[in-house]
């Protein structure tokens, strides 16, 4: 999959969620993905089993599942049948813990050792993802099963500070990164990735750049956009650490016009294409991107995004 430019599907429920796919597919984009609420917060697993029925080839990438509110066993086995429903290869399943807030607030979770809890999931799923089997007893999770064979499909998970991106580097198919400037991907996430790799004695896995993408020239209403729809990561400590590290340390005071011009991919069609590029061109082994709405235009700026997504997609195959 390096190499790989694919998009979040933004829809207002399940049944536009599966259209969406389709649109996709037909725009020449590689990979689905969702995130938490990518289905108006159905379950995308459970949408993503609709779309696998109705598409042929376009692969579908979670980023993210939240761990604490789902036992490890119970997401391989929706992840085992999204991959019997649209054979090996197409389903890739990303996990991660989320956030302390959201977790504790809507499910009531012990937020303890988050890395440990992932590190433990990432164990289970990945045993059962290749080898049919686990058996296993953590601080966080207890797992034995067996199925008839092993699941395949891809296991991901998500990455912020440089240890979550070195667990990734031991343990997972790919590192999925949100909301990080890209030096910040090339000095941290990268060698860190590296890192886990080396510990783990394997090939290191892509670094997914997951980046919000705007087709409009309109730079002033971009950034107006991406402040309302990105503003929850202001308030979230290790987004603010994240942030101070990659050189924005007065990101808890708003975002700024160069942060935001850094993370957001915005300009014509040919001008997001050839940024998107740049994060292959960087290192980045796949790009993730994430259509900014537009209030006005909902259904045109993700039918403009998918366009670009698709034309990316084609031009670093062909590199």
């Amino acid at each position: 999959m390096t190499g790989t430019i694919g998009a979040a599907i933004q829809s207002l429920d399940a049944a536009e969620f599966v259209d969406q796919v389709q649109r996709a597919e037909v725009a020449g984009v590689p990979v689905a993905w969702t995130t938490i609420g990518g289905a108006a917060n159905a379950d995308p697993l459970t949408a993503f089993g609709a779309a696998m029925m109705t598409t042929k080839t376009i692969r579908m990438g979670t980023a993210i599942i939240p761990t604490w509110p789902r036992h490890p066993v119970i997401i391989a086995q929706q992840a085992l049948a999204l991959a019997q429903l649209g054979g090996p290869g197409r389903i890739r399943l990303g996990i991660g813990p989320s956030h302390e807030p959201t977790m504790v607030r809507n499910f009531g979770v012990r937020w303890e050792a988050p890395l440990l809890q992932l590190r433990e999931y990432l164990t289970v799923i990945r045993a059962l993802a290749d080898e049919g089997a686990v058996d296993f007893e953590g601080r966080h999770v207890t797992a034995r099963a067996q199925w008839r064979a092993p699941g395949g499909f891809e296991v991901l998970a998500s990455a912020l500070r440089p240890r979550s991106f070195e667990l990734c580097g031991e343990l997972t198919d790919g590192a999925i990164s949100w909301m990080c400037p890209k030096a910040y991907l090339v000095s941290e996430a990268l060698p860190a990735i590296a890192r886990g790799a080396e510990r783990g004695n394997r090939a290191a896995p892509p670094l997914i750049a997951h980046v919000p993408v705007a087709v409009s020239t309109d730079r002033e209403e971009v950034r107006a956009i991406a402040r309302r729809q990105l503003a929850g990561y202001q308030s979230i400590p290790f987004y603010l650490a994240m942030f101070r590290e990659a050189g924005f340390p007065q990101a808890s005071e708003g975002y700024s016009d160069e942060l935001l011009d850094d993370l957001v991919v915005s300009g014509t069609e040919d001008e997001v294409v050839e940024r998107l590029l740049t994060y292959l061109d960087a290192g980045c082994g796949e790009v993730l991107a994430h259509p900014l709405m537009e209030a006005d235009d909902r259904t045109g700026s993700i039918d403009r995004a998918l366009a670009a997504v698709g034309k990316a997609h084609a031009k670093a195959a062909s590199r």
